[in-house]
């Protein structure tokens, strides 16, 4: 039986849970599998590695410290921005999560801590930064073929069952 691997590309399933149980993200809900590189830098470490050896059908669940997950909040990213850096009919609001262009134009996700005539507070963690996260993972299936980083049709494919 195939088992996944750094370098698998494969298609599952997941439901992100905190330790209290509440639900933060279900592909599921979605209504659309992810598919990824295992081993390709898309997936957070402690999620990676819960899918080495898992075999096509197989369900697993793993629970993750914010060390394994997100990592901690970091103080360094809490920076003070000019409220000219935004559109003159924004609306602010705390907790309100914004995006704009970083230094290098590339895109930025950030939470609005606070704000004043003059400045604008911008949390640029990771929303699940020091939260211990748990997940239900389901492989679906594992791709006969990564030359091309797709999946195979296997309706159209007459070997699909080897």
């Amino acid at each position: 039986m195939k088992t996944v691997e750094n370098g698998a590309l494969v298609k599952l399933h997941y439901k992100g849970t905190f330790p209290d149980g509440e639900v933060f993200d279900d592909s599921r809900l979605r209504g659309q599998t992810m598919d990824v590189l295992v081993g390709g830098g898309q997936l957070i470490k402690g999620f990676n590695d819960a899918l080495i050896g898992m075999t096509e059908g197989q369900t697993k669940t793993v629970n993750l410290t914010a060390d394994e997950a997100y990592g901690h909040p970091k103080e360094e990213a809490i920076v003070k921005a000019p409220r000219e850096a935004f559109p003159t009919d924004f609306e602010f609001e705390v907790g309100l999560d914004v995006q704009g262009k970083g230094p290098n134009g590339r895109p930025m996700l950030a939470k609005i801590l606070e704000f004043d005539d003059e400045s604008v507070t911008l949390d640029h963690n990771h929303p699940l930064a020091g939260k211990d996260i748990n997940f239900e993972i389901e492989l679906v299936e594992i791709a006969k073929d990564t030359t091309n980083n797709k999946f195979i049709d296997k309706s159209k494919d007459d070997t699909a069952d080897e």
